[in-house]
């Protein structure tokens, strides 16, 4: 199992728990790091300007291309910015809105954002796709797993 980070806004995790999180989805960008997802692997939401770990899912299935518009939007505005390629999951853990992870207050806690501390996170999370480690994993589902 691989764990990865999605980076978007809240508004778009909305419309993903408007439909069960039954797929999840990465800008045309991301082509080759969404082909690399297997049956398995965790997602985990980072939601930008609320700086917070949204939620858990599982993928369910290979990455595919749709362009069928499911109402995702870029925060930064950007009209060329969509989310092409799409793979389908299932809710591992996704807590009740209000409920997220900080992640400003876990930043000692993670190989990803130690070096760079509460300040400079968003070093951390730039761009759409992102490994992690299994231990950072680890803490990530620790910590949403207290607030579900």
């Amino acid at each position: 199992m691989q764990a990865w980070i999605v980076v978007g806004g809240l508004s778009n995790f909305e419309k993903l728990r408007e439909r069960n999180f039954d797929v999840a989805v990465f800008k045309s960008s991301r082509r080759k790091q969404s082909g690399e997802m297997e049956p398995g692997d965790r997602l985990v939401f980072y939601l930008t300007k609320v700086v917070q770990f949204g939620g858990i899912v599982e993928v369910a299935g290979k990455a595919y291309e749709d362009l069928s518009d499911i109402g995702m939007r870029s925060e930064a505005g950007k009209p060329t910015d969509d989310y092409p390629f799409r793979i389908d999951t299932k809710p591992v853990l996704i807590p009740e809105p209000g409920n997220y992870v900080e992640v400003r207050e876990i930043t000692d806690l993670l190989e990803k954002t130690r070096k760079l501390g509460p300040k400079k996170l968003g070093m951390a999370f730039r761009g759409n796709l992102h490994k992690i480690t299994d231990e950072d994993y680890q803490e990530i589902e620790r910590l949403i797993q207290e607030r579900v």
